[in-house]
């Protein structure tokens, strides 16, 4: 039998909080709930009291207080009694609404209770206030207070409360009762957290950013879109036999009576050859019936009695495009998530698919941030020039996402609130590209702000040189928030390291073939972070790196073929992945 079973609360009303499902708030990139089963992992047997969440491991004994919502210690009942007659000596109670409860929490929990022999042990917090909702219990003792009740439906805790008692202060248990106690929580968990990795965000945002809504529309009209579902020939490619070179359709063996009429592409189809017939045709043309082959213009003669002849020693070959020979009606031309770019429209077209459901592109908003900021007219003092919003819409447009206009945000305590409420409405707009208050200064709001949305932080920050101060969020509305650093460089740097991989988790799009080559001076650059530098393509392949960068401005990238993220660590060679600028 093993030692400790485990009851985990997470049925609470969250009156205090609008009733949302308390337990499966986020906060430091996990649920609550998850918090308190990951404390509880050391247990033989756990039992979740609350409503039924089919995400839960199947060996999760789940049931629900009678009535729902009838307080705690109701719940503690419903969940001694899913344990059947064969409980463990010891329980663990747990409420799902502490985020930074850990398994050494609990294992210092059972120690004590195991050295002091109390019928239950509770944890306290850092003002020394008793948390009865985290705390290890005699099985039998936990039994008895629960039978020496007249009812268990809205009683309070106090009241299941033994004599013998042991109270243990522990860190980091301080439970989440309200709003802005889910906002510290949150920003407590951010600042604790290390960096996140640049391949690790780019597959959160993958794999975590909320799809786009797909949609049927006119594919040349949403370039940086990606396809919903699979595209299919409508009609066969070529849709008749062609000619695939400029030349003479001929039929029979030659020589070859050249007939007058000419076949062009568009125009009329020549009548019909007979054997030992012959006809001009251009490239695109279809052939008449009867034609063998075409004859190309620079393997043909014509004698002075207008005979076809082919010239000695050139290859025999077909030269004609036959109906359906690239794609038949049916066949498939492109799966779902490949991106709606140039090339895609025209293999769309050429077998009369126009249409077809889509999601994106994604749309941007661009916020500038900062009073010392300055897009037109004469600088005063203090101020500096709006060198990157002018060409962020170039850049974002390089990378798959639709701009829709350009704000610049002054320094105010709320200026943020309004425009991240602004997005209120998924219809109006996917993503909010905001340079600059990223960081930890007395202007930086961003951060303060998204967690009074309710956002949901997917990277904190990046362990990245320079960028590390980007964070990425989703909105309740589900638009993206992308805040860049203030520094030119580090904004367009950390763009086009990021961008691609967002509009991936946006639209669902196939993840794009990084371009990887060696860097001849990587020794040099790199650091004890990943480094991302402009880079010059040498002539035998590779690339060379600055190992210095002025992040104030975009000088550096001025003749450099692009960027390279140099890892930790890299010696000379060692290959990297390659950035191209938009030109």
């Amino acid at each position: 039998m093993t030692a400790v079973d485990a009851i985990v609360l997470a049925g609470g009303r969250a009156s205090r909080m609008g009733g949302v499902d308390k337990p499966a708030i986020v906060i430091g990139g996990r649920s609550m709930l998850d918090a308190a089963l990951t404390a509880a992992a050391s247990c033989g047997r756990t039992v979740v009291v609350g409503p039924h969440r089919p995400e839960l491991d199947p060996a999760v004994v789940q049931v629900r207080e009678v009535p729902p919502g009838s307080g705690p210690v109701a719940a503690i009942g419903a969940g001694l009694a899913a344990l059947g007659h064969d409980p463990a000596p010891r329980v663990v109670v747990l409420a799902a609404d502490v985020p930074f409860l850990t398994e050494w929490s609990v294992v210092d929990l059972l120690r004590r209770a195991h050295e002091s022999g109390a019928d239950a042990v509770f944890a306290a917090d850092e003002s020394g206030r008793p948390q009865y909702l985290i705390g290890v219990w005699r099985r039998s003792a936990l039994a008895a207070r629960l039978q020496r009740l007249d009812s268990l439906i809205n009683q309070p805790m106090k009241a299941l409360v033994p004599d013998e008692t042991v109270i243990v202060p522990l860190p980091g248990i301080a439970d989440c009762d309200t709003a802005e106690e889910v906002r510290a929580a949150r920003a407590a968990a951010e600042r604790d957290r290390p960096p996140v990795p640049l391949d690790e965000a780019r597959e959160i945002l993958r794999t975590r950013l909320t799809r786009l809504t797909a949609y049927t529309t006119e594919l040349r009209e949403v370039r940086g879109a990606a396809l919903a579902a699979p595209i299919v020939a409508a009609d066969a490619l070529p849709r008749f036999d062609v000619s695939a070179m400029d030349g003479y359709a001929v039929a029979g063996e030659g020589p070859w009576r050249l007939r007058a009429d000419i076949g062009f592409a568009g125009g009329q189809r020549p009548v019909g050859l007979l054997p030992g017939e012959a006809v001009q045709i251009a490239t695109g043309a279809h052939v008449p019936d009867g034609t063998a082959f075409v004859l190309r213009d620079e393997f043909a003669v014509t004698s002075e009695d207008q005979r076809l002849h082919r010239r000695p020693g050139t290859p025999e070959r077909s030269d004609i495009r036959r109906r359906g020979e690239d794609r038949a009606p049916g066949d498939p031309v492109a799966p779902a998530g490949t991106p709606v770019t140039a090339a895609l429209v025209s293999a769309a077209a050429a077998v009369e698919v126009t249409e077809a459901p889509v999601r994106g592109p994604v749309r941007a908003r661009i916020v500038m941030t900062g009073d010392e900021i300055r897009s037109e007219g004469p600088l005063q003092t203090g101020q500096t020039r709006d060198s990157i919003g002018p060409i962020l819409p170039d850049l974002l447009t390089a990378c798959g996402i639709r701009p829709i206009g350009r704000v610049h945000l002054r320094d105010t305590p709320h200026g943020f609130d309004e425009v991240l409420a602004s997005v209120s409405d998924p219809g109006d707009c996917d993503l909010l590209v905001i340079v600059g208050a990223t960081g930890s200064g007395a202007a930086d709001q961003l951060r303060a702000a998204l967690h009074r949305a309710e956002a949901h932080i997917l990277v904190h920050r990046l362990r990245l040189r320079p960028g590390g101060s980007t964070v990425v969020a989703e909105l309740p509305s589900t638009a993206t928030v992308l805040g860049l650093p203030g520094n030119p460089f580090a904004a367009v740097a950390t763009l086009l390291a990021l961008a691609p991989a967002l509009v991936e988790g946006r639209t669902a799009a196939q993840p794009a073939r990084p371009v990887v080559g060696p860097l001849h001076n990587a020794g040099e650059i790199a650091a004890s972070v990943p480094r991302i530098v402009p880079a010059r393509h040498e002539p035998g392949g590779g690339w060379t790196g600055d190992p210095a960068v002025r992040t104030a401005h975009l000088g550096g990238l001025l003749d450099r073929d692009g960027l390279v993220i140099v890892p930790a660590g890299a010696v000379d060679a060692t290959k990297v992945e390659f950035l191209p600028v938009p030109r």
